[in-house]
């Protein structure tokens, strides 16, 4: 089931919107804070987004923005500002589509329909996962924090994306070897630790200093 996320201040057209795509099939979810889009975002972690131009605190010019800086996520803007200037900045700033409103319920499922198609048919669904404003996506292998984003290697994923997935909680050298090499006999317990302070390093690098802690004897964790 595909998650579709709305952004749009008009809570009746939200409503709508979101009932009718239901009847589809897909998992609605829209914007009641507009403070915090961007935790909601990551929260329902969407595959699809619809976005509004005008909107209370920030505008979706800015949002798009700020979702590109962590996700390739099909964008299609809604919104009665559809001049050529703001269809074409729209889309120059990362949407995917434009629709004019008013607008038809029918065409609007077929563009969602067609656009959710041809991204996912063969690169598969995204995978965000947030931690004190850092955002890992797993889709690409990057770690965003303050607009900065770097590369991972298919280690530094792995060991973020079991830290994150367990956060607050403990996870043990053992399990964090088990899921790296997918084995816990015949690795040095040593190339861990290699590893841990290469991320930390990279991690640092954009601002994330101590995020990745040590529990002496247990393992690591971030909190």
């Amino acid at each position: 089931m595909y998650k579709i996320f709305i952004v749009e201040d008009d809570m009746v057209i939200a409503r709508t919107v979101k009932n009718h795509l239901q009847s589809w099939g897909f998992e609605v979810e829209y914007v009641s804070d507009f403070q915090n889009v961007m935790t909601y975002f990551v929260s329902f972690d969407p595959q699809l987004v619809l976005l509004d131009i005008s909107l209370p605190f920030v505008n979706g010019f800015t949002l798009c923005q700020e979702i590109r800086k962590v996700s390739k996520v099909p964008i299609i803007f809604i919104s009665s500002a559809s001049d050529n200037m703001n269809v074409v900045m729209a889309i120059n700033l990362g949407g995917d589509d434009f629709i004019a409103k008013p607008f038809d319920l029918t065409i609007l499922t077929s563009k969602v329909q067609a656009l959710l198609r041809r991204t996912y048919d063969f690169t598969g669904q995204t995978n965000l996962l947030e931690h004190r404003g850092a955002i890992l996506n797993s889709s690409d292998a990057t770690i965003t924090f303050n607009g900065q984003k770097i590369d991972l290697t298919k280690n530094d994923l792995k060991i973020l994306h079991v830290l994150l997935e367990n956060k607050g909680k403990t996870v043990s050298r053992d399990l964090l070897m088990m899921r790296l090499w997918e084995t816990d006999s015949f690795v040095d317990d040593n190339t861990l630790t290699v590893n841990i302070n290469r991320l930390r390093k990279k991690l640092e690098a954009i601002g994330l200093n101590d995020f990745i802690k040590t529990k002496k004897g247990l393992g690591y964790l971030v909190d």
